[in-house]
């Protein structure tokens, strides 16, 4: 235990994000430094309960309470060995998860739950700085040959996995950079790429191999890639969007999320000078009150918009857990991310009637209606239709499956009654040797979720290739909880 009085003494403290002002003016991580002494009080807080509920809140069962004792024990290189024991990625989600760990943390039973999310990210900064993350070769090459379609988390978690048990991994990407979406959904005021491009490079280093600009099912055939490797791993992502067939969606200065927040980061990467999607001076309004919706906003206030307006059509969290999300479930609250802090109006219980064009086929405005839940869905309340101006709407409104037409076709794997990829405890498909990982057999969720089924499908890849058990053994998706 770290210090047994810490979480009685020791207020709950995270790092301080960088003045709105300032941080709007550029696309570097919105946090500032958290300084050591700091962070220690805050390791210190873990009180090394009984029974540490934030393995069960952590979908890798990050081994939290252990790590904690030992960064307040400045015991860094092993502090890093114990995170990296469970997690392929720590910057990744040290950044990016939403941290159902401290939902379940005991201090949070009446008190505010230990800072876990900074430790977690300050334990992988240091260990990069210290030179304590280091190429994993294998010991031995089994021989074997395993393809991997999809170079988000969940991909690259079951590529890393499997290489350094010794078999020949090539990762296929169709975009033109490994990542996924770290690298083309993830603003970089959220997670700075070079702490992806720094993971790849170890990942090259123990011999994982990246093709990228390849659209498997059409580049390569499924005949092809049958024939050449011995085991096949989908992690291509839920990248369905869904979408909103109201009157005039096809008006220009409509779009799906996913389709402006790459080209903002491929101008971060230098591809443009300006996207060619751009919010400067116009009034934006982002459907879709999630993540991917928070991201839409804090990119629009980069790129200078005169308004940004977020609306979803569930009524608004309340600031506290209710008595539907109680210890130690994920909370469904009110939260301000950076984005939200930077500006813009949020609404709720409101309903996009039809999208308003002008005589150039542009958009203009939103026709809006406030709605009231009922037990058949969404209901308009008379009498609240209004007009807000618009000039480019962003849907955010999530995805629903992994797409149809091409691989998952001619592989002919079925599908589950979500329309995601069926599988089995060692999440192999319905065809032999075709593995399924993350969003593409889950559904979408959580990037913590997309590492551990990468790291659970590596397990049963490796036990079907070889018979052995050398892998932490997957566990089985229907056994695992939604967060």
């Amino acid at each position: 235990m770290a210090d047994p009085k810490g979480f009685m003494t020791t207020p709950r403290e995270t790092p301080q994000r960088r003045p709105v002002d300032v941080r709007i003016k550029d696309w570097r991580e919105v946090y500032l430094e958290f300084e050591q002494p700091r962070l220690t009080k805050q390791a210190g807080r873990c009180m090394d309960c009984g029974i540490p509920f934030c393995h069960q809140g952590c979908p890798l069962g990050n081994l939290i309470p252990e790590w904690n004792d030992l960064v307040w024990r400045d015991d860094w290189e092993s502090a890093i060995e114990r995170l990296h024991a469970t997690n392929n990625f720590p910057e990744f989600t040290g950044t990016l998860c939403p941290a159902p760990c401290e939902a379940a943390c005991v201090v949070g039973i009446n008190s505010d739950p230990v800072s876990i999310k900074q430790v977690e990210i300050s334990i992988i900064d240091k260990a990069w700085e210290s030179g304590y993350v280091k190429p994993q070769l294998p010991q031995k090459r089994t021989g074997k040959k395993v393809a991997v379609i999809g170079s988000g988390p969940a991909g690259l978690a079951a590529a890393q996995q499997l290489t350094r048990v010794g078999h020949s991994v090539v990762v296929y990407e169709r975009a033109d950079r490994i990542g996924g979406l770290l690298r083309y959904g993830i603003p970089e005021f959220k997670m700075e790429k070079s702490r992806l491009d720094r993971r790849l490079g170890q990942m090259r280093a123990e011999g994982t191999e990246f093709r990228t600009g390849v659209n498997v099912g059409v580049d390569v055939t499924v005949e092809q890639l049958r024939a050449d490797y011995d085991a096949v791993v989908l992690a291509g992502g839920a990248t369905e969007a869904r979408d909103l067939p109201a009157p005039g969606r096809e008006l220009d200065g409509v779009h799906q999320a996913m389709e402006y927040l790459p080209l903002a980061n491929k101008v971060q990467e230098g591809d443009f000078e300006r996207s060619p999607i751009h919010a400067e001076g116009k009034h934006v309004v982002v459907i879709g009150g999630g993540d991917t919706g928070a991201d839409c906003v804090g990119t629009a206030h980069r790129q200078g918009a005169a308004s940004v307006t977020q609306l979803e059509i569930m009524p608004q969290p309340p600031v506290e857990r209710s008595e539907a999300h109680p210890w130690p479930t994920y909370p469904m609250l009110y939260r301000v991310t950076s984005a939200h802090e930077e500006g813009g109006e949020r609404l709720y219980s409101v309903n996009t009637q039809e999208f308003v064009g002008d005589d150039q086929g542009k958009l203009q405005s939103l026709q809006l209606v406030e709605v009231q839940r009922t037990n058949s869905g969404f209901e308009p309340v008379a009498g609240t239709e209004r007009e807000i101006p618009a000039q480019l709407v962003l849907l955010a409104m999530g995805f629903v499956g992994p797409e149809k037409p091409g691989l998952l076709q001619d592989l002919g794997v079925e599908l589950d009654a979500r329309g995601n990829v069926a599988r089995d405890g060692n999440f192999m498909s319905s065809v032999d040797g075709v593995f399924s990982a993350g969003d593409m057999g889950r559904g979408q969720s959580l990037i913590v979720w997309a590492i551990s089924e990468g790291r659970s499908a590596a397990a049963g890849v490796d036990r079907y290739l070889t018979g052995r058990d050398v892998l932490p053994a997957p566990i089985e998706p229907t056994d695992r909880p939604m967060v």
